[in-house]
């Protein structure tokens, strides 16, 4: 996902396999089947070029990050003591980051979910 994440534009199962065999020797038929998984789950969109697919991940990688820390604060009961230890783990670099963050979330008006229309 970092490689594709990193990427300007989609990249093919052989751009993919060609920068991860600078650090080790796999498979093409690995890293092809790695990537059709991840898009059959969401993670990935794909687009024919030529024969081959090109592939792009469908979130960010802050929107990755963002859901994982969602999922992990879901499975506290008591979410203010989990936050607090979180914050106190933090270095003043990103306390600094965190306050930007909620600076900038309760300046944002609130975004407004669509209702469907009724027929």
């Amino acid at each position: 996902m970092a490689r594709l994440w990193a990427a300007p534009e989609p990249l093919l199962v052989r751009d993919v396999l060609a920068a991860l065999e600078l650090e080790r020797s796999l498979a093409y038929t690995t890293v092809m089947t790695v990537m059709d998984n991840l898009h059959r789950k969401g993670w990935l969109q794909r687009e024919r070029n030529g024969r081959a697919w090109a592939y792009r991940p469908t979130r960010t990688q802050g929107e990755y990050t963002a859901e994982l820390m969602r999922e992990a604060l879901s499975t506290s009961d008591d979410r203010g003591p989990a936050l607090a230890q979180f914050v106190a783990r933090m270095s003043p670099a990103e306390a600094d980051l965190l306050r930007q963050a909620l600076d900038e979330a309760t300046a944002a008006p609130p975004k407004r979910s669509r209702k469907p229309r009724s027929s």
